[in-house]
């Protein structure tokens, strides 16, 4: 008997600790239940910034020859410069 309360213990540890590891996507899907919508699991959102015109013009423009959505770009740039 006192084997299989360990071995229950363990799961429920486990359990417990998968559970505290991934709160958002529990929260996600707790309010998939509750609601029977998915939101998304994280958002974007829009921040001003001010920018010298002439590199925007050029940013804009290089997306525009490229067929790049201006804000992927940026984004990219910002984790790579984040990761030095």
């Amino acid at each position: 008997m006192k084997t299989r309360n360990k071995i229950s213990l363990s799961v429920a540890d486990k359990a417990k600790k998968i559970i505290n590891e991934n709160k958002g996507l529990f929260e996600t899907l707790e309010e998939l239940d509750r609601t029977g919508k998915l939101r998304k699991e994280s958002y974007k959102g829009r921040y001003n910034f001010t920018i010298d015109e002439d590199i925007m013009n050029e940013l804009k423009s290089y997306c525009m020859k490229n067929n790049m959505k201006m804000s992927s770009v940026v984004e990219r740039l910002i984790k790579e410069f984040l990761k030095k």
